[in-house]
């Protein structure tokens, strides 16, 4: 079963889910965790412009390693910079160097004819990576 497990965050409230999964699944199992976000950056032919700053990402990493470890799980934090088109490949690389079994990621809904031009980070992922990939589901907004 799952022995080591990495789980993607993302700014987006939807990180929630894929904590929830990954913990769930590693009090299973009694996996290794390690918690990355991607501090993404976007590039246009005047300058690279980084989408959130150093705070931002480190907020949102503490935030989902602390959720983990207040549940038991052994979790370690991991932080990655690229360009948005750069987030695939540097969730791949860092499950390799983890020695990940399973990356849990929550995809981004959107329309067929924009991921035809955009793919989506988790399409990409499961083409690139050698582990597993689950993908959590967005949560249903509570009423």
């Amino acid at each position: 079963m799952f022995k080591r497990i990495l789980v993607a965050v993302d700014p987006s409230p939807s990180r929630q889910s894929a904590l929830r999964l990954t913990s769930e699944l590693a009090q299973l199992t009694d996996a290794d965790v390690r918690v990355l976000h991607v501090v993404a950056s976007a590039a246009n032919l005047a300058a690279v412009v980084p989408l959130e700053d150093d705070s931002e990402a480190k907020a949102i990493l503490d935030e989902a390693v602390a959720t983990l470890r207040d549940k038991g799980i052994k979790a370690e934090p991991a932080l990655a910079r690229g360009l948005t088109t750069q987030v695939a490949a540097a969730i791949s690389e860092a499950a390799d160097e983890f020695g990940a079994d399973l990356i849990v990621l929550t995809p981004h809904h959107r329309g067929s004819l924009e991921a035809l031009f955009d793919p989506r980070v988790s399409d990409a992922v499961a083409h690139t990576s050698h582990a597993a990939i689950l993908l959590a589901p967005e949560e249903a907004a509570q009423a």
